[in-house]
């Protein structure tokens, strides 16, 4: 579990004492292996997060291990010995009620608010806390509760992938691709959308696209698109995400553009924009997809939005006259709270777009150690609240990756170092996923 955070107890809550003192023991125990550990003082801090009168502790560990013990998954060595100490509560493999102390309601309030890093470990606790995760209905409850962490996943190797939670500053182990060299070898673009990540790529002569997903922590392929393409421009929004221009398996440049829902796994049309364009961007912003930049038979500066609701693009002229060169990297933008930053990895210049007036204002410096290869190499996302920039100095063998974050306000960037890793530096593919 997470050091601080073995349970987080929700403020909506009803005002229980009990009833959440009943949850953070229930963690706690599932935390430490089901083991008792009662101090002699007058109370044990639980996850760092507050003191139990060992009174409350030994009344409430009678109260959950007579009504549940099984559910917490103990080794069958540990069930004895605990049995012996403290009493059997006999099968309780009915799982309907999650926690039976507090009830199925009050439980999952809590579980939506734990951290997603602990989803595996919460999973393992019984059948009902299995299910809830694994099936994929507590992203779902998180999303009505309004409970979204964003997790950053990139790919510093070919076919390997990591997955970093900015929150925590934990790393996570995500499973290696299993594609073939033809695949490994092509441009690639990656994607987050609801609880997947998209992958799009080319083997010998088709557009694939490998999926990996949170639920089941595994790769799997065959899913295609209506207009199969690459060097496109893709943001999402939820369990939505619209992809737009790019290229053909003959090169032919797109003016097209798809809106896929992870919640049907199914792909829909949409009407195609002014101007065809390959090597853009695309982001979400007050709840319209815009594409920013790319080239046809010329470098555009323009820019065009889609509006959902009326389902029609409109172009707006200049709105990315910055570099997008023949060996350049698409525009390098991102969009935190309904305001568009770009990153100007020529100057080092971190820039934030003035929507009313259609201009970009330069408001600091990127991080020192942010370098690249014409852009590429170099991961700037939004992430939940927070501006992200992933990459580092190249070095023969080798190299190492920083994760660099700044909350915008109104004053000029400060960039936290969040983590620094050895691994290669150079970024190949980057994308947020929050739920």
């Amino acid at each position: 579990m997470l050091e601080g955070q073995s349970c987080l107890i929700s403020r909506a809550l009803p005002s229980s004492c009990e009833q959440e003192t009943k949850w953070v023991y229930m963690t706690y125990l599932v935390s430490n292996g089901g083991k008792r550990r009662v101090e002699e003082d007058e109370g044990e801090e639980v996850g760092g997060r507050r003191k139990l009168p060992k009174q409350l502790m030994n009344k409430l560990e009678e109260e959950v291990t007579a009504q549940t013990l099984n559910d917490f998954h103990l080794s069958p060595t540990d069930q004895h010995d605990y049995s012996k100490q403290h009493g059997n509560g006999g099968d309780q493999s009915d799982s309907t009620n999650l926690i039976h102390s507090i009830g199925r309601d009050m439980s999952v309030n809590c579980l939506v608010r734990c951290s997603r890093s602990d989803h595996d470990a919460l999973a393992l606790v019984n059948k009902g806390f299995h299910n809830l995760i694994r099936g994929g209905n507590i992203y779902k409850l998180r999303q009505e509760a309004g409970v979204v962490e964003h997790w950053v996943y990139f790919s510093c190797h070919l076919l390997e992938w990591e997955a970093f939670d900015p929150n925590s500053r934990r790393w996570m182990h995500v499973p290696r691709m299993p594609s073939n060299g033809c695949f490994m070898c092509s441009d690639k673009e990656s994607l987050a959308v609801g609880t997947e990540l998209l992958v799009f790529g080319k083997e010998i002569t088709a557009h694939v696209i490998w999926s990996y997903s949170l639920l089941t922590n595994t790769w799997s392929s065959g899913m295609t698109m209506n207009s199969p393409r690459c060097l496109f421009g893709s943001a999402s929004l939820g369990e939505t995400a619209i992809l737009a221009g790019g290229c053909d398996s003959q090169g032919n440049v797109l003016g097209s553009a798809e809106l896929y829902s992870s919640a049907t796994g199914t792909w829909e049309t949409l009407p195609s924009m002014h101007k065809p364009r390959k090597m853009c961007s695309g982001v979400f912003m007050d709840k319209k997809f815009y594409v920013i930049g790319g080239i046809n038979s010329e470098f555009l500066s323009c820019g065009e939005e889609y509006d959902l609701e009326t389902r029609t693009w409109r172009e707006i002229p200049n709105m990315f006259p910055g570099r997008n060169g023949p060996t350049e990297a698409p525009p390098l933008v991102a969009v935190v709270n309904n305001e568009l930053y770009a990153a100007d990895y020529a100057e080092q210049e971190l820039r934030k777009y003035d929507k009313e007036r259609n201009v970009w204002n330069t408001i600091g410096r990127l991080p020192d150690r942010a370098v690249s290869m014409n852009g590429w190499g170099l991961a700037f996302r939004a992430c939940g609240e927070r501006l992200i920039v992933i990459g580092g100095p190249r070095n023969l063998g080798g190299g190492i990756i920083e994760v660099n974050s700044w909350i915008p306000n109104d004053s000029a960037p400060e960039w936290t170092l969040l983590a620094r890793k050895h691994s290669g530096s150079f970024v190949y593919n980057c994308a947020v996923m929050g739920c």
